[in-house]
């Protein structure tokens, strides 16, 4: 019960800005998409959306680390490395509004304890199956 709970809860998050995006989405399309991990956004639609969130820092809400699913924003967090070459510690926040590219994101807090950057907020959106991010977010540098 919980988890239809948390599913209608996060399915109404996103269809406030899926429906902006593409307005003829039904919500069984929507939700159908969200179960794949697939964008909203998709084809050309997403290459613009993506060329439009570049003109922000990556992990700004206006361009989030994209990635599949939660394992794969584990995945991108655990590549981190702080200035001293040490991962970062990092807490799941929630879930925050939606992402440029019609999916709800999630924020993190990373904080690299007596390195730099000492506290960040990462934003993720993990509706891009089969795809991970491989560029660090500012301020960090990424393992290999």
């Amino acid at each position: 019960m919980k988890s239809m709970l948390i599913a209608a809860g996060l399915l109404s998050l996103c269809l406030a800005g899926a429906a902006t995006a593409k307005p003829q989405m039904s919500t069984e399309d929507l939700l159908g998409l969200m179960l794949e991990g697939k964008s909203a956004v998709q084809g050309e639609e997403l290459e613009e959306a993506i060329r439009t969130a570049d003109a922000f820092p990556l992990g700004h809400a206006k361009n989030p680390v994209r990635v599949s699913q939660p394992s794969g924003e584990r995945s991108y967090l655990n590549r981190l490395r702080c200035s001293d070459g040490n991962p970062p510690a990092y807490e799941r926040l929630g879930s925050t509004g939606n992402s440029p590219y019609g999916n709800i994101m999630d924020i993190y807090a990373v904080r690299c304890e007596g390195s730099t950057p000492a506290d960040s907020q990462v934003f993720m959106d993990m509706y891009h199956k089969g795809f991970s991010e491989p560029r660090p977010v500012p301020g960090f540098t990424a393992a290999q």
